[in-house]
Formats: C-alpha cells, sequence, structure tokens
C-alpha cells in the first residue's frame, strides 16, 4: 500500500472541496486511490488537518470507547466511515472488526489482544492458564471490564426490552384486525 504525504493528502482534499470534480476525476488527476480520498475527505471533514495527519503508532482504543462507537453506529445509523470520521478512527474497516467480534464474543472480543500472549502460543505448545491472566491484570483493569460487562447487560437488557414491547404492539394490533374483521363479518 502506497503512502502519501500529509501536503499530498491537504491538496488533494482541499481539491475536491472546491468542487472541481468528484471523487474518481480527482482521485485520477492526483493519481491517489479513490477509497484513500474518501477516507481522507471523511476525516477532514470530521477532525479538520488532524484527521490527515500521519500517525506513526497505530491508536490503541479502551473498551468502553468502541462500545460508545459501536452504540452511537447503531443509535444513529451511521456507517462506519461516518463513525470513523466522527471518532477521528483512521481506519474505518477497524470498526467492522470490533462489530464481527462484539457478535461473535460480547465485550470479550473488544479485549485487545496481548502480542506477548499471541508469542507464547506459537512459541510454547502448553495451554494458557486463563487464571493466571486475570490474576496478572490489575485491579483498575479489571474494574474497566466489570464496568463494560454492566453497559452492555444494560443495553442488552433495554434492547430486549424494546424487543418485548415490539412484539406486544404487533400481536395486539393482530387482535385488533382480526375483531375488525369478524365485526364487519357479522354486520348485515
Amino acid at each position: 500500500m502506497r503512502k502519501y504525504s500529509e501536503q499530498l493528502k491537504l491538496l488533494v482534499v482541499k481539491d475536491y472541496m472546491s468542487g472541481t470534480g468528484g471523487y474518481k476525476l480527482v482521485a485520477e488527476n492526483h493519481q491517489v486511490n479513490v477509497a484513500s480520498l474518501r477516507a481522507w475527505v471523511a476525516s477532514y471533514r470530521g477532525s479538520g488537518i488532524e484527521g490527515i495527519k500521519d500517525k506513526n503508532q497505530r491508536a490503541r482504543f479502551t473498551i468502553e470507547f468502541k462500545l460508545s462507537v459501536l452504540k452511537r453506529m447503531k443509535d444513529e445509523q451511521l456507517s462506519q466511515r461516518q463513525a470513523a470520521a466522527l471518532f477521528n478512527i483512521r481506519k474505518f474497516d477497524a470498526i467492522g472488526e470490533w462489530e464481527s467480534q462484539y457478535a461473535k464474543n460480547g465485550v470479550n472480543g473488544l479485549l485487545r489482544k496481548n502480542k506477548a500472549v499471541k508469542k507464547m502460543k506459537k512459541t510454547s505448545k502448553k495451554s494458557i492458564d486463563t487464571k493466571s491472566l486475570v490474576s496478572q491484570q490489575t485491579h483498575e483493569q479489571l474494574l474497566k471490564e466489570v464496568d463494560a460487562l454492566r453497559m452492555e447487560n444494560a443495553y442488552l437488557k433495554k434492547l430486549e426490552a424494546l424487543v418485548q414491547k415490539k412484539i406486544v404492539f404487533v400481536q395486539q394490533q393482530k387482535r385488533k384486525s382480526f375483531l375488525n374483521s369478524r365485526l364487519r363479518h357479522l354486520q348485515p
């Protein structure tokens, strides 16, 4: 993947925003990837010049942050690109990974994977004792995980309540419709 300078990104974004052409035309004129241009424009709109600056290190996000991004996406029906621009997340596809991890494993799927643990798995054939991993976590990390689990639990309870409410509403509508049709049938 080609790396573009901040100056080029800013030039291309400003060219696009000036209205001289669409994404495809501007990308072709500057010989850049259309998908990259879309991402830069979204980041620029969301965070200004900070959104397109190079960041040397990969960003680390907390579970709480990931949950808040996913919740806001769901509540406001945002796309991954929109959420990435709104929260200044450089790689919008990370949000897709969070969604699938959350769908598979809940909050535990959002836990950051420790590279040291991955290396241990590759080099050692012994299985890792999860109790020892938990004991290595700090009190603060455990409290954060408990808070995240509480947030997830509350969210799921509210979602379940909404689903039940909708089911009851639909059933009531069906009963009314059935009774009305029976009454019309009985009337001369």
